[in-house]
């Protein structure tokens, strides 16, 4: 079994206790089902011949991948902390903006971690997800010209400009408070909860006053910007018991956080919502040095027809 080398082995006993701590089983919630899940009672979905077969839905939340948030370029301290790559471009940190402005830039790099599967707990096939069984790089941000450029970025999300002014954001509010109370608002889609917005979908932020807050938020855009890609799929919902679908908007509701490192969010809790408050899971767990890069585990709820 491949796994991580760094921060991520401290992490397995972090996670250990709350594996999979959120299932339902043909309607019936044992814990926690996030808005947007199915709520069928029967599903019907086909073999590898085409033929229908009728099956059992089930949800259930499970640790999925690993997002680095890191100032320097190719490091990850999942890794022990390695270069990749040894770089002198695109260095993160806290930068000077056009009118004496803070701001911070933050690369990531995205692997694919689906702990369920490397430690055999949960082999249903159909409750996979995307078929990832061990620990890869999925992406890195240092390789994407668009990720620290926001003119760039436009391109990709060109609805942006729509939400670049203060009305836009002062909406954010609602979903502030709805995201802390653990309900994110689906259809807030530029909206980050208590982190910001979600647009530009770069590794630009105009505020530095919290890096747990800043990189929680590059973390959700890393997300955003995968599923416009088509490289993060939903997982979740009616459409998503047969397999996986491509869905361009990030679904929220389907993601949850936990931090690994520094600090390891390990309060029996599990994890936290999009938009999250800081203040009610994190604030705290930085450090100054090397605490201030971070590893972000993503758990996300997945829907299957199990036959």
């Amino acid at each position: 079994m491949g796994f991580p080398m760094g921060a991520a082995p401290s992490g397995f006993g972090d996670v250990a206790g709350t594996l999979g701590y959120a299932k339902s089983v043909s309607d019936t919630s044992l814990i926690d089902t996030p808005d947007g899940a199915s709520s069928k009672v029967a599903c019907m979905c086909s073999d590898n011949n085409g033929v229908p077969q009728f099956g059992l839905p089930m949800g259930l939340w499970m640790p999925a991948r690993l997002v680095e948030v890191t100032r320097v370029p190719y490091c990850s301290p999942s890794l022990g902390g390695i270069r990749l790559k040894s770089s002198a471009r695109l260095l993160g940190g806290q930068r000077s903006n056009a009118g004496d402005t803070d701001g911070t830039f933050m690369n990531y790099h995205y692997f694919y971690f689906p702990l369920m599967s490397m430690l055999n707990l949960f082999l249903v096939p159909e409750c996979r997800g995307d078929g990832f069984s061990d620990f890869d790089l999925g992406y890195l941000s240092e390789l994407d010209p668009s990720w620290n450029d926001d003119e760039l970025s436009f391109y990709l999300a060109p609805e942006s400009a729509i939400f670049a002014n203060p009305i836009a954001m002062s909406a954010c509010v609602a979903d502030a408070v709805m995201s802390t109370a653990g309900r994110p608002i689906e259809s807030m889609y530029w909206c980050a909860g208590t982190w910001g917005n979600m647009y530009p979908l770069t590794g630009n932020v105009g505020a530095d006053a919290s890096p747990v807050r800043t990189a929680s938020l590059i973390t959700t855009r890393a997300l955003a910007a995968l599923h416009r890609r088509g490289l993060a799929r939903k997982t979740m919902g009616d459409d998503a018991l047969c397999g996986s679908s491509l869905h361009p908007m990030i679904p929220k509701s389907q993601y949850r956080f936990s931090q690994l490192f520094p600090m390891a969010e390990a309060d029996g809790s599990c994890c936290h919502n999009i938009g999250a408050s800081t203040f009610t899971w994190g604030e705290w767990r930085t450090k100054p040095g090397n605490g201030e890069d971070f590893v972000n585990l993503v758990w996300r709820y997945t829907d299957c027809c199990v036959r």
